[in-house]
Parts: C-alpha cells; sequence; structure tokens
C-alpha cells in the first residue's frame, strides 16, 4: 500500500509538470539566495520566476523544513 504523500510535498508533481523543471532545481534556488525569510522567498518565486503563490509557498516550506532538520 502507498502513502498518500501530504502537506507541500503534495504540491511537487503539478510544480514539475507546469514549470519543466525538477523540484530539485526550485529548492537549490531557494537554498542559494541571498533572502531567508519565508515571504520573502515566496515574493522572489513569484516575481522573478512565474510562480504561482502555492507553488511557491510550498517550494519554500518544504525546502526550510529541511534546512532546520
Amino acid at each position: 500500500m502507498t502513502d498518500t504523500v501530504k502537506g507541500p510535498a503534495s504540491y511537487f508533481p503539478s510544480i514539475e509538470k507546469k514549470y519543466g523543471r525538477p523540484i530539485a532545481y526550485w529548492q537549490d534556488l531557494v537554498r542559494t539566495s541571498p533572502l531567508s525569510k519565508h515571504m520573502e522567498l515566496v515574493a522572489w518565486l513569484k516575481s522573478e520566476h512565474g510562480l504561482g503563490h502555492g507553488h511557491a509557498n510550498a517550494l519554500v516550506a518544504h525546502t526550510l523544513a529541511q534546512k532546520q532538520a
């Protein structure tokens, strides 16, 4: 039985399909950005890379959570 992906990672298949880049690409952008605050990163992904709010928010939330772990 497969587990259903929940939380921010549940957006990942649609992010990859819509923007044509793997999740690792977006996470690397977030990790190497000079910005560090969640909403700053979300706004940056939206304005500079054309992501929608939900997709940008999911990427930032998941990436920052991994960084803290």
